[in-house]
């Protein structure tokens, strides 16, 4: 291949060049050439003819003995490559600035320019300080009367309960007591409808997912079963408010039989029929007060902020920049996804400052090359800014029903929809990154984002092919990932970067700065573990149902060979009645005239592996068989 010269400038477009020292630049050779070498300066003396000759003879050697293919794979090289020198993209014309010529038809309406011209006066940094200072304090103030004016432990979360799944509970619920005669005044945030079990729950033969835990309630007076989420329960019987949150007082109850299944405020609860040791309902006042999630209305506080920041005041580019950051951050921290409440403060602070370093980072590679592009056009900036990052910010809500919690194959796979979703997903991101490569490749720097983003992802694929990790991608690492590809002043550009900001941020203020790998134990939640499971001897063919329920007994196979098992755990109705290495239980003592439910499960050491799924013994004297699998 013929060798030719050609040089190319620094390009403002070009995110690495000004984050590190050294500028790039190109070195030329004869007039005929058209090979063209970027490096650091530093690196350009050592780049000589001789040094290039290895890939000048490959060149030579394939148009001498593929001339077409040659030709053709030229071709598309210098079309991947895009033009030489680099260009920069021009900036967008401002959309509302609109200027009509047809004939005698002369229309003018220069919004932007027109909102410029009468705003110049509240530009001033003075101003903008008196605005730092009325938000700060006015942020406080919404954040102290959102969590700091009741007693901490009246605060619980949305999937607080009084009883544990499975066996956590220990033998005969003893670990979970009291379970009578006491009342708590508690305070629960807003939203609690939509956080829902993330795995499978068995209640009786019944096995529930992806919605709040709720049993009971149905009856006269709302009377629930103890393991259902305290604050969806109060939703439901209408104690509080799932948009505002709000304060209400439990009564502990103590042995309730027949949980009735009821619909209402937009939450469907189960039924239980059998017997359990823990129930509860409300009582119809509480002591406490200052009770409402003020969420919404720090939300629409700090959209107005942040419109007005982008409309009126118009600081520079990068103090807009941190400004959102800022904001952003402790909306998510303070208001829309606290890690806690009432909200800790240590622990957002160690994640701010660290979170800051990265923003930094997302400035230098990407935003300062797009953000000042919009500085004449403040009405298209908050357009393509605001609302994509506020989307992103509230990624919990926004995106929180879209059935994809983890990129895992069995949480997809569980879900309704999830493959649907994924779908789609896959195909909305490939044709933003095709669209995003295509405005690269027209400003010349494709290759150098290619071999970046090569690199990277050939760094990912070795880490999930660690052994016993598990290849995570947060959202926050997804932002990470994505926000450098920004770097070039489209309006689309822009909202790639206000969402990109804005889930990073709800990524490491809500959960922090998770690993990138993680154990298969990170991962489990309650789900089931794969143990071994044991099994029923006694089934459908073998039970006499003639025979009273007080002399009943239920038989088990025995210990398998070979294993670490040192006995059994048994569930009835849901409740641990047995522990220990006998291969029989009677049924002595239990309640006649309603179902029962038994699960069973190897121990270790005292600590039960997988129960299995639920036998039902009916009050006819029907046994019904459990199902494969594990509960």
């Amino acid at each position: 291949m013929d060798i030719g010269a050609s040089s190319s400038s620094s390009h403002r477009t070009h995110a690495t060049e000004s984050f590190y020292s050294q500028p790039m630049k190109s070195r030329s050779f004869n007039q005929d050439e058209t090979f063209e070498i970027e490096a650091p300066d530093s690196l350009l003396p050592q780049l000589t003819p001789t040094r290039l000759a290895w890939y000048i003879r490959i060149d030579r050697t394939l148009a001498s003995s593929f001339p077409g293919f040659h030709t053709r794979a030229e071709r598309i090289v210098n079309y991947l490559r895009g033009p030489r020198p680099k260009i920069d993209l021009e900036d967008p014309t401002p959309f509302l600035n609109i200027n009509l010529n047809k004939g005698p038809l002369k229309i003018s309406l220069p919004l932007e320019s027109t909102l410029i011209r009468a705003t110049r006066p509240l530009t001033s940094p003075f101003l903008l300080c008196i605005l730092v200072v009325g938000y700060i304090i006015a942020f406080a103030f919404f954040s102290r009367a959102q969590s700091f004016l009741i007693p901490a432990d009246s605060f619980i979360d949305c999937t607080s309960t009084y009883w544990l799944a499975n066996g956590q509970c220990g033998l005969n619920g003893t670990a979970c007591g009291p379970f009578d005669l006491t009342s708590f005044d508690f305070r629960c945030p807003a939203q609690c409808s939509d956080v829902v079990l993330q795995n499978p729950r068995t209640v009786g033969d019944e096995q529930v997912d992806f919605v709040p835990l709720l049993v009971g309630g149905g009856d006269g007076n709302k009377t629930y079963r103890g393991d259902s989420f305290i604050c969806a329960a109060a939703v439901q019987a209408g104690y509080i408010s799932d948009s505002k949150g709000g304060c209400a007082s439990v009564q502990l109850l103590g042995n309730f039989t027949d949980f009735v299944a009821t619909t209402a405020n937009g939450l469907t609860s189960i039924g239980f029929p059998s017997i359990f040791p823990v129930s509860f309902n409300f009582a119809p006042t509480t002591t406490l007060s200052y009770c409402s999630d003020l969420r919404n209305e720090a939300l629409a506080f700090n959209v107005i902020i942040t419109c007005l920041l982008f409309l009126v005041f118009r600081p520079k580019s990068i103090v807009l920049f941190w400004f959102l950051v800022c904001i952003g951050f402790w909306h998510i921290t303070l208001f829309s996804q606290p890690q806690a409440t009432p909200p800790p403060l240590d622990v957002a602070f160690g994640i701010f400052l660290p979170a800051l370093f990265v923003c930094y980072a997302f400035w230098r590679l990407a935003f300062r090359f797009v953000m000042p592009a919009f500085e004449k056009a403040p009405i298209e900036a908050m357009v393509w800014y605001i609302g994509p990052f506020w989307v992103g910010v509230l990624t919990n809500l926004t995106t929180g029903k879209i059935p994809i919690d983890r990129l895992l194959p069995s949480d997809i796979g569980q879900q309704r929809g999830g493959i649907a979703a994924l779908i789609v997903i896959v195909i909305v991101l490939f044709l933003v990154v095709v669209n995003q490569l295509r405005v690269i490749r027209k400003t010349g720097w494709l290759p150098w984002y290619a071999g970046w983003y090569i690199l990277g992802g050939l760094v990912a694929m070795v880490l999930a092919l660690l052994p016993s990790l598990q290849f995570r991608l947060h959202h926050y690492i997804f932002a990470i990932a994505l926000i450098p590809g920004t770097a070039f002043p489209t309006r689309l550009s822009a909202i790639y970067q206000g969402f990109l900001l804005g889930t990073f941020l709800n990524g490491v203020a809500a959960f922090g700065f998770a690993s990138i790998l993680q154990t298969a134990a990170d991962l489990q939640r309650d789900a089931p573990l794969g143990t071994d499971l044991p099994s029923f001897l006694t089934n459908s063919t073998t039970f006499n149902g003639s025979i009273p329920l007080p002399n009943q007994t239920i038989f088990w196979q025995s210990l398998p060979s070979g294993e670490s098992w040192d006995g059994f755990a048994l569930l009835i109705d849901d409740v641990e009645r047995y522990a220990g290495t006998a291969l029989n239980y009677s049924l002595n003592g239990l309640m006649t005239g309603v179902p029962h439910f038994f699960r069973l499960a190897f121990t270790s050491q005292g600590t039960p592996g997988d129960f299995t799924m639920a036998a039902t013994l009916w009050p006819n004297g029907t046994w019904s068989d459990p199902l494969p699998g594990p509960s």
